[in-house]
């Protein structure tokens, strides 16, 4: 079984477990106040696997299987059983750091909380981009394809400006933050997939 099969089922099971279990939610999601407070730094990670509703999950899901599918496999092609290792390295660690900001911001917020996997799959997702700079990608809402760059140009300013809004409830900064991580991840795994990203795009 994939290791991005084994984290789809994980998050399934613990946020089902959660829509019916508020105590489970409060329990896992990212809660700055708490984790600077009472040292719950396992905050970082558990608020991955908890989700507001079916449709965030779902989502969230949808998009890290079509996308970590390839990832991990392009890993496994290149390093062979160690790429297993360095796609969950990607994943764990894209949770964590698509947090920092937000916790930098509101550590003395009793008011914030956040939960979902969307910072972790967005650094999926643009280690995606990161490697096939020009695949076609299908985005709603538009009816055609459009070069994966692209969409994380457009990704990332459509997530910074809605951030600087603040004016909903979504996790803009994490997925800003965590599609950043996502490249630099890639850069320090080995420093040619940028040459191999500047010479594909330019």
């Amino acid at each position: 079984m994939s290791i991005t099969l084994i984290f789809l089922i994980i998050t399934g099971i613990i946020s089902f477990s959660a829509f019916s279990n508020p105590k489970i939610t409060s329990a896992f999601l990212f809660y700055p106040w708490s984790i600077k407070r009472e040292n719950q730094w396992y905050r970082f990670i558990t608020y991955a696997f908890v989700h507001g509703d079916f449709m965030h999950l779902l989502i969230n899901m949808w998009v890290f299987y079509i996308f970590g599918s390839v990832v991990e496999n392009s890993f496994i092609m290149i390093y062979g059983t160690n790429g297993k290792l360095y796609y969950i390295l990607l994943y764990i660690s894209g949770i964590i750091f698509s947090t920092f900001y937000s916790y930098a911001r509101n550590k003395d917020n009793p008011n914030y909380s956040a939960l979902g996997a969307s910072g972790g799959v967005s650094a999926i997702t643009f280690a995606y981009i990161f490697i096939f700079p020009l695949s076609s990608l299908y985005i709603f809402p538009f009816p055609f394809r459009i070069p994966a760059i692209v969409f994380g140009v457009l990704y990332l300013i459509y997530s910074w400006l809605m951030a600087k809004r603040g004016k909903d409830n979504i996790g803009h900064d994490a997925h800003f933050f965590g599609a950043l991580y996502g490249i630099v991840f890639m850069i320090i795994l080995d420093y040619r997939f940028a040459i191999l990203f500047w010479n594909t795009v330019f």
